[in-house]
């Protein structure tokens, strides 16, 4: 009989983990190990954990984000997989986010520090700042009304220019703006 796996309980508390999306089909042969009071399921193996759950982002001390399959599926309940090594420490104090843009899809996010991608450019903030950030930067790729007070060919180019500085700069939206005006 194969001995089940089963990770300390408080392993999960104040920490960051990006799961990414994967088929149902993943889960044969698997067992709930642990089910939560709002409904989400849990299957650990030796590699990592799968979580079946229809809420994502803000889990109770946690921050745990699902990379969607491309393309994205219909269903609301969405299959995660996480390595153990993806789980990383947080807390509100230290420095420890910075943010990527994608351009193509209008989109930005935050990422751990101990990501083994980051690349030491972003800058890092805490998670307040981070998520500031974060609303300016969706607010600049989804508006166009704060481009009226600028001289440019390509709202696009623009864009990228003011997020760009806002990711790899310490300065304010309101600095950018003046220094590009």
């Amino acid at each position: 009989m194969q001995k089940i796996f089963r990770p300390n309980p408080n392993s999960f508390k104040n920490t960051f983990c990006v799961f990414h999306e994967e088929s149902l089909d993943s889960l044969n042969g698997l067992s709930v190990q642990f089910q939560s009071k709002s409904g989400s399921s849990y299957y650990y193996t030796t590699l990592g954990m799968y979580r079946l759950s229809n809420h994502w982002g803000r889990l109770a001390n946690s921050k745990w984000r699902l990379e969607p399959l491309e393309p994205e599926t219909e269903s609301k309940i969405k299959l995660g997989f996480a390595l153990w090594t993806s789980f990383y420490p947080d807390n509100a104090i230290e420095e420890l986010y910075y943010l990527e843009a994608n351009y193509e899809k209008r989109t930005v996010n935050y990422q751990h520090k101990n990501n083994p991608n980051y690349d030491n450019k972003a800058i890092l903030r805490t998670s307040f700042e981070t998520t500031k950030k974060i609303k300016q930067i969706r607010n600049l790729l989804s508006l166009t009304s704060w481009a009226k007070y600028f001289d440019y060919d390509d709202l696009d180019v623009l864009r990228q220019k003011i997020i760009n500085e806002l990711i790899f700069t310490n300065k304010s939206l309101e600095e950018i703006k003046r220094e590009i005006v």
